[in-house]
């Protein structure tokens, strides 16, 4: 066993022993620095060891050494992770480096700079944000740009730049604007996404799932006109009236009926729009459409399982304390864990996982002792590996 896995070892055995955050052991300097340059190691292995002995690290130790990596380190993929894990700890230093790097050539420091201002908003930034969106063309950056200044939407600009941007542009950054403002409930952008919801388009999808993530029942006339104009964007369809209170139980019913019936007949393209369904219902904080999701993906078909469970990681990753809360009533915890496993690892968004871990252990340290949310956790950290 090495030294680093040996020191990994200890700090995990005094993060589960009952202690509270603060009392986590401080990491011999010497292993804090092999873990730092191990964050690029070739080896997962390796990589893994090291990403979980820094966030076990006390605070006041690992926050300076990784604000130091960000800012020094020769290696830019060490560069990223120690941003990644500086931002899961959060706190002012990870907002100093955060400023420190949004113009840096690094794609993936720039994008987890934004992406940290859509977790933290903070209204001073929103001239240099909206001034981003005329320069950042980056495919890797754009969307995290495009969500950060959708956070910061109580400002009149800022929403008539979004409600802009939905007509403009290349469709994968329309999508991210549309798919932003479902997010947020943009309410303001509802006479925008219901004209794009009801023309025939690659962003039609998009606009019908931000309208059912959004609630307005003002959009549900637009909803109901798509009813029988495509077999497949039907289950979306009848997700959007559930979520928009139209006849909600016989319209839940259909959407995982299509979903079971696509499931077991492999039907690929039926599958991803009952799935992206059930998680713009679930999104909205529909229990059972959760359910519903780990309940089919549980038993899928390898292809069939990767399109439910990329539907499932990307819901855990915008909303961790609703899936969170559903695992804890799971009796066949194992294996949903490991859905949530293979949506993670086709997604590969390291800063969203990082928010998803963080959610996880603030849940483990309220919980009493023996509660089963800490049983929960215990198996998040083993089977994803944190």
């Amino acid at each position: 066993m090495s030294r680093l896995t040996t020191t990994l070892v200890a700090v995990s055995a005094v993060l589960w022993c009952g202690l509270s955050a603060a009392q986590t052991a401080p990491v011999d300097e010497q292993e804090l620095r092999a873990a730092l340059d191990q964050l690029g190691d070739f080896d997962y292995d390796t990589r893994t060891a090291a990403s979980s002995l820094l966030r076990r690290a006390p605070v006041e130790q690992a926050g300076p050494a990784l604000a130091a990596a960000v800012t020094g380190h020769e290696d830019g993929y060490v560069r990223f992770r120690a941003m990644v894990l500086l931002v899961g700890f959060g706190g002012a230093m990870a907002k100093q480096v955060a400023l420190e790097v949004l113009d840096d050539p690094n794609d993936r420091l720039r994008a987890v700079a934004f992406a940290y201002f859509e977790y933290e908003p903070e209204p001073a930034m929103t001239p240099a944000l909206l001034g981003a969106l005329d320069t950042e063309t980056s495919e890797f950056v754009r969307p995290a740009l495009i969500r950060a200044v959708a956070a910061h939407d109580r400002d009149l600009l800022v929403r008539e730049r979004l409600v802009a941007d939905i007509d403009r542009g290349v469709d994968f950054f329309r999508g991210a604007v549309i798919e932003a403002l479902g997010d947020r409930r943009a309410t303001y952008a509802l006479d925008s996404l219901m004209r794009v919801a009801a023309e025939s388009g690659p962003l039609q999808d998009d606009a019908l799932l931000a309208l059912a993530r959004i609630g307005d029942a003002r959009a549900l006339p637009s909803v109901a006109a798509l009813q029988g104009v495509d077999p497949e964007l039907e289950p979306m369809v009848s997700a959007a009236a559930a979520a928009l209170g139209a006849d909600r139980d016989r319209h839940f019913q259909f959407v995982v009926e299509s979903l079971r019936y696509a499931a077991a007949g492999g039907e690929q393209d039926l599958v991803r729009s009952a799935a992206a369904g059930l998680a713009a219902l679930a999104a909205t904080g529909d229990a059972d459409a959760v359910q519903a999701l780990f309940d089919v993906g549980i038993d899928a078909g390898p292809s069939v399982r990767d399109a439910i469970a990329l539907v499932v990681g990307t819901l855990a990753m915008r909303h961790p304390a609703l899936v969170l809360d559903h695992l804890e009533s799971r009796s066949d915890l194992p294996g949903a864990v490991l859905v949530l496993r293979d949506g993670f690892d086709i997604l590969n968004e390291d800063l969203e996982e990082e928010r998803f871990f963080m959610s996880a252990r603030t849940a483990f340290w309220a919980a009493s002792e023996g509660a089963r949310s800490r049983e929960v956790t215990q198996e998040l950290i083993r089977v994803l590996e944190f």
